[in-house]
Parts: structure tokens; C-alpha cells; sequence
């Protein structure tokens, strides 16, 4: 299974990449690079209180998106990792993310597209609750694969502007991977929806919404957001949907430094019955690519 994520990323890569060999004219391509740092330093008579800490960051975003006529390929690529150390404690995750998306497109109107897509999450190492009891001791509760999850979807998409778009999947059929038996609570717990004594889950009666908004609010600021709802109809509740939403702020400084804004919100009752969030600020260094030129 570990072997997967690579082999996912480089046939993502070779196949987007074999195909922009054939005619560069109707692909727009892009790579965004960083690293983000951030560092907290106090004396020892500090009266305010704090801890000396330095994080640090990094990201690959990539697209590939094809258009010709009514027909479209979009392809896209997040990944992230981050680490951050405290004094007195060990080096410890912060980011953590790996998605990848595949969408081909056919025009039926000016703003509706009919769509078959795939993507893919999951994460690269291994996540923990850290000082569960009174020793200290950690709580392994995710891994790479484990969980990942890997989604099929047929539908419809709207796209009135090129900075917003809306899927609806009456048909997404989603399998749950958990190569990692271990991160279940106890051996006869059910993890991430994933069966006692199974690897993996499948949810074939399901619909998907997935939309992306990607748009310039200032010269130098860009705004972000990705939202993903996910419905099993078996199950079908108010309380039983998935929601996944990301927001993302980026303002350039220079040619290469940006600040980042990021928030992270997740409800999957399969995972946790409230909802989870996370959010990180962080200077750092961006360097990106591109065949084109933006508007």
C-alpha cells in the first residue's frame, strides 16, 4: 500500500505530462513550490510566558487542465507536510495532507458540463494523539493509507465564471482504505467506518458535491476555498453527511515571499461525532510555474 501514493503521484505526472507533449496549445499547466518557517524565542524570565518553538513547512500544488472545443481534462495536485518542535517536547506533525483529483469534462451548455471524476486522500505518516494518560504515553490514530480514501463520481458541473465551479454527483461511489489496523482504538473498534477484520470499505449507493472557488481579491491576495459534501444513501441523514471545507489565503510580499492563511474543517461522524478544524499562519517562500498568463 505505501508503495501506492508515489506511484499515483509519478503516473499523475507522466500521464499529464505525456499528453501536454502531443499539443501544448490547449493545456494550462502550473507548479507552485514552498516552504514555510516559523520560529518563537523567550528568555527565561519572560513574565508574559511562552515556549521556543520553530515550525516548519512545505507544499507542492500542480494543474494540469485541458480544453478543446467542449471537451475539458482538469487535473489537480495538493500536497503538504509540516513539523513543529516545542521546547521540552519531541518533533511533532503539524500538516499533513496529500489530494489528488481527476476530472474529464463534456460541454452541453455554455455554463453546464456533463463529468467523470476520481480523487484521492490521504496523508504521509503516521498521526498521533499525543500525553493520553498520565505517563505520557501517545495514541497512534492514523497512517499513511490509513485512512485514504479513493472516490469515483458521475454528474453535472456548473461553471458560470472561470474562478467557480459546482459538481453534483447523484452517483459517487467511495472505497475507505486502512492498511494500518493498528490506529483502530481497540482491536474490535470500528475505524473510519472500516469494519472489524476488513482493510477496506465500500460505499456504492452515495452522491458527491464538490465546489471550488479560485479567485484574485487584490493584486498581490488570493482567496481559495474548496468545499466537499459526501452522502451515503444508505444512511441518509442530515447528521450522517460529510463535509470537508478549506480556506486558503495567500498574499504575495515580493517575486518569492508569501504569507499564508489556511483553516481546515472537517465533520465525518465516521471519524469523530463533532466537527474537527485546524488553522495555520505562516511566512515563507513560494516559487511558482506556468504556460500561461494570468488575466
Amino acid at each position: 500500500m505505501k508503495k501506492m501514493i508515489p506511484l499515483l503521484g509519478f503516473s499523475w505526472l507522466l500521464t499529464t505530462g505525456a499528453l501536454a507533449q502531443t499539443d501544448t496549445t490547449y493545456w494550462r499547466k502550473s507548479l507552485s513550490l514552498g516552504i514555510n518557517l516559523n520560529q518563537a524565542a523567550f528568555s527565561s524570565n519572560w513574565k508574559a510566558g511562552g515556549v521556543n518553538s520553530i515550525a516548519i513547512g512545505a507544499f507542492a500544488n500542480g494543474q494540469a487542465n485541458y480544453l478543446r472545443d467542449r471537451v475539458s481534462w482538469d487535473n489537480a495536485m495538493e500536497l503538504q507536510y509540516g513539523l513543529i518542535k516545542n521546547a521540552g517536547q519531541e518533533m511533532r506533525k503539524s500538516l499533513d495532507r496529500i489530494f489528488l483529483d481527476s476530472k474529464y469534462g463534456y460541454r452541453i451548455s455554455p455554463v453546464w458540463n456533463a463529468f467523470a471524476s476520481v480523487n484521492f486522500i490521504s496523508q504521509f505518516a503516521r498521526g498521533y494523539q499525543y500525553d493520553v494518560d498520565a505517563a505520557g504515553n501517545d495514541l497512534l490514530i492514523s497512517n499513511i493509507f490509513a485512512p485514504a480514501f479513493l472516490t469515483f463520481a458521475l454528474g453535472f458541473e456548473y461553471k458560470p465564471v472561470p474562478w467557480f465551479s459546482l459538481r453534483l454527483s447523484p452517483f459517487a461511489p467511495r472505497f475507505t482504505f486502512l492498511s494500518d489496523q493498528s490506529v483502530r482504538p481497540t482491536p474490535d473498534a470500528v475505524a473510519y467506518g472500516v469494519p472489524v477484520g476488513k482493510s477496506v470499505r465500500t460505499e456504492w449507493l452515495a452522491a458527491q458535491v464538490q465546489a471550488e472557488l479560485e479567485k484574485d481579491l487584490a493584486e498581490n491576495l488570493r482567496l481559495k476555498v474548496s468545499y466537499l459534501a459526501y452522502a451515503n444513501y444508505e444512511t441518509l441523514a442530515l447528521n450522517t453527511i460529510d463535509h470537508r471545507l478549506i480556506v486558503n489565503l495567500t498574499a504575495k510580499v515580493n517575486r518569492l515571499m508569501s504569507v499564508n492563511l489556511t483553516g481546515n474543517m472537517l465533520y465525518d461522524r465516521d471519524q469523530d461525532l463533532s466537527v474537527q478544524y485546524s488553522q495555520s499562519l505562516a511566512l515563507g517562500i513560494l516559487y511558482k510555474v506556468q504556460n500561461y498568463t494570468d488575466k
